[in-house]
This record gives C-alpha cells, sequence and structure tokens, in this order.
C-alpha cells in the first residue's frame, strides 16, 4: 500500500499493484528481485519503505513483533515466547528475551560498521556528498548483511568491479548475515573452545569456506576468459570477482558483473550454490547448509554401511533425517513444478528460467535479466516462490496441511527393493 502511493515513484501515476506487491515481497523475503529499476523508478520515500522492509524480514517478522513487545510493554506473553524462539530456531524459551535482543544488537552491530565503511568509500572515492554517501552506506548495509541484494545503482555493483573495499565490505557482511543467529552467538561466546561448539555451528564453520571457495573456484574458472564477464578485468579484479560472486550467490544478490552474460554452465553451479543457501536462523535462504550437510552424511553413512549416522563425533537423530530429506524432496519438487509452469507461460530457455526460480525460492536475487520481462502470471509464481522460500518448505507445508498425530500402535515392517 505505501509503494503504491504516487510519492512512492519518481514518475507520474504511481506504481501498478503487481509491480508494488512484487517490490514488498522481494523485499520482505529478503530476496532482491526487481521489475522495476530500483534507483530511478523508486523516489526516496519508495526507497525507505524498501529499506524498512528489508529490515523487518531479516529480523523475521514474528522476532520483530518480540522487539515491539519488550520496547513497549516489557513483557512477553507465552504464545509470544514460544513464536519467537520458533522464528530465532532457540531451544527453549526461558532466554527468549536476551535473545531477540541479542539478535538486534548483532544486526545493528554489524550493519553498522558496514554502513561507516561503505559511508566513508562512497564520499572519498567518488566524490559523493556526505549525505548522499551516508543514505548509500546505510542502504546498501542493511542490504547486504539482510541478504537482500537491493541496490541503489541500476548496474548492481558493477560500477565497483575493480573496488576491493566495497566489494568485500558487501560480501563479509553478507556472509555473517547468512551464517545464522545463533552461529554468531556462540562464536561470540566460545570462539577460541571449539569443543563447546554445537553440531550446527561445526557445521556451519566448516560448511560455509568451504562452499565459498568451492563456488569461487567454479565461477572464476568458468567465467575467467569471457570478455562479457571476468575476461576484461585484470587477474586480481578476476579473482576478487569469482570472490564476490560466490559470496552473493549464497542468497544475497547483488552482482559485481553482468549474470545475464555468464555461460549457462557457470548458471548451472550457482543454481546449485543458491538451492544451499546459508545456515538457518539467519537472513540467507535456501534449504541451509545444516540441510545438505546432513544429506551428504546419510549418504556418506550408507555407503560405509554404518549403523548409525555420525558427524563431528555426535550421532544423528532419525527425525532429522526424515527432516531433511522432506525439506530437500519438497523444495526440489516446489522448484522442478515452478520451472515447468514458467516454461508453459513463456518462451524463455530452460537454463534461464530454472535460474529465476531457485534465485526466487532461495531468496537470493540474482537474475538472468527476464524478471521484468516475465508476464504477470509468471511474476506471481515467483512471489509464491519467495514467500515460501522465505518460509521454508516444510514449514509452509506443516501450516498448510500437516498435523501432529501420535500413532498407539505399530505396523509390521516390509522393505521395498531399492535401486
Amino acid at each position: 500500500m505505501l509503494l503504491l502511493l504516487p510519492a512512492a515513484t519518481t514518475g507520474p501515476g504511481g506504481a501498478t499493484l503487481l509491480e508494488a506487491l512484487f517490490t514488498a515481497v522481494s523485499a520482505l523475503c529478503v530476496t532482491g528481485l526487481v521489475v522495476v529499476d530500483t534507483p530511478t523508478y523508486w523516489s526516496p520515500f519508495g526507497q525507505a519503505v524498501i529499506l524498512a522492509l528489508i529490515q523487518i524480514g531479516g529480523f523475521g517478522v514474528m522476532t520483530f513483533a518480540s522487539v515491539v513487545g519488550i520496547t513497549v510493554i516489557r513483557k512477553l506473553s507465552l504464545s509470544s515466547k514460544l513464536t519467537a524462539a520458533t522464528e530465532a530456531k532457540s531451544s527453549g524459551i526461558a532466554d527468549i528475551r536476551a535473545l531477540v535482543i541479542g539478535i538486534v544488537r548483532i544486526s545493528l552491530a554489524i550493519e553498522a560498521v558496514a554502513a561507516v565503511i561503505l559511508t566513508l568509500r562512497f564520499a572519498l572515492a567518488y566524490d559523493e556528498a556526505w549525505g548522499r554517501a551516508l543514505w548509500l552506506g546505510v542502504f546498501h548495509a542493511v542490504s547486504a548483511f539482510n541478504n537482500a541484494g537491493f541496490a541503489l545503482f541500476s548496474d548492481s555493483l558493477m560500477s565497483f568491479a575493480d573496488d576491493p573495499v566495497i566489494l568485500l565490505t558487501a560480501s563479509f557482511a553478507t556472509v555473517l548475515g547468512g551464517v545464522g543467529f545463533p552461529v554468531l552467538v556462540q562464536l561470540g561466546k566460545h570462539l577460541g573452545t571449539p569443543r563447546l561448539w554445537s553440531m550446527n555451528t561445526r557445521i556451519v564453520v566448516a560448511a560455509t569456506p568451504l562452499l565459498l571457495a568451492l563456488g569461487t573456484l567454479y565461477i572464476t574458472a568458468l567465467e575467467w576468459n569471457n570478455p562479457n564477464t571476468l575476461g576484461g578485468l585484470s587477474v586480481p579484479a578476476r579473482i576478487l570477482n569469482g570472490f564476490a560472486m560466490s559470496a552473493q550467490t549464497r542468497t544475497a544478490g547483488f552482482n559485481s558483473i553482468d549474470t545475464s552474460a555468464m555461460d549457462p554452465a557457470t548458471w548451472l553451479g550457482m543454481d546449485l550454490l543458491m538451492f544451499i543457501g546459508g545456515g538457518p536462523a539467519g537472513t540467507a535462504g535456501g534449504i541451509k547448509v545444516t540441510t545438505f550437510a546432513v544429506l551428504f552424511f546419510l549418504m556418506w553413512g550408507e555407503l560405509r554401511g554404518a549403523g548409525a549416522v555420525t558427524v563431528f563425533g555426535k550421532r544423528l537423530s532419525r527425525a532429522v533425517h526424515r527432516q531433511a530429506i522432506t525439506v530437500i524432496v519438497l523444495a526440489v519438487g516446489l522448484v522442478a513444478v515452478s520451472t515447468i509452469t514458467l516454461m508453459v507461460l513463456t518462451e524463455f530457455s530452460l537454463d534461464e528460467i530454472l535460474f529465476e526460480v531457485v534465485s526466487a525460492f532461495a531468496t537470493v536475487g540474482l537474475s538472468t535479466g527476464i524478471t521484468a520481462d516475465l508476464p504477470g502470471a509468471a511474476q506471481l509464481v515467483l512471489i509464491a516462490l519467495m514467500f515460501i522460500g522465505r518460509l521454508g518448505p516444510i514449514t509452509a507445508a506443516a501450516a498448510l496441511a500437516l498435523r501432529p498425530r501420535q500413532l498407539l500402535y505399530d505396523l509390521p515392517k516390509e522393505r521395498p527393493i531399492i535401486g
């Protein structure tokens, strides 16, 4: 409704309902896909609305409501505590007030540091007026930490492809937002004592740099000689942009090189990185690195013929096996159905559509450049994907259909032939 106001756009008449809805969902779901050019189409008021939606989406709608409750009435109901604990992936509700306050402090602290660095860089290196530089610094810091990918430049960050300060600041803010609040809190308390880390923290800390390194090598190698992406840059700039794109593919959405000009093989590898996403209870999307890791250890344990699946010296609960498989199957099914739907509705190629669908589902925001050219029905599919992707496939399914049911009996076992 705010984006529909004439004051939200720079031109006369205001935005259409679909443009406002798509942008609002993309901002609240911290995705970054756009159907209009953010810096030229939206006025400063419209951009401020987008920034507020990004911040709210990053906190989590339920967590944000808990923060308001703490601030205004200084107490929480049991229902509010349970809701916030679920949103923040907390194991209990006794310390939820401290947890929510910690989430706010960590978010604002990281965003403030990134905003200061970016503001100084825009003002001193690019001669932006201090007021403009501050707005650019704050907007991109919030967008980066919350893995939103909205930029106030029409080419995203392509104008800064040779600027390590801006690209690395945005990348590290993205990574910190994407690892998840539980990991940040635990690392803050026990950074030097890994034996005290939970399995969740160990998986995220191990998987994040590994995926960043693999993504950097993959993107840099395939795009090294592409004149439209990395080929026209110096060797250090190629490596820098390969790393930046790897970090942004982990659901942030900024692009420092032309994504639409990449090789389809690069898109496919990025599809996988986007699908995996970041850590749980953070600002990243995707199925989460922990879910992917559980599936990997399940496969590895089955190949070794192990009776139980172990991770870092701990045994995984069989309930976790089922949850991970359910999330992945639901996610793959949703992406497949959505891809087929868009292929029916449009004439774009499979690799372009698949990239767009995965980007929407994983709340990434990277695009091959076809989002604005999609028909209204296809854009509505992407809106649904962003919303479901932010909620999580298993959460959406449970909210719509599933109900807990305790059986008082067991049926006899039998197994089909597998493979």
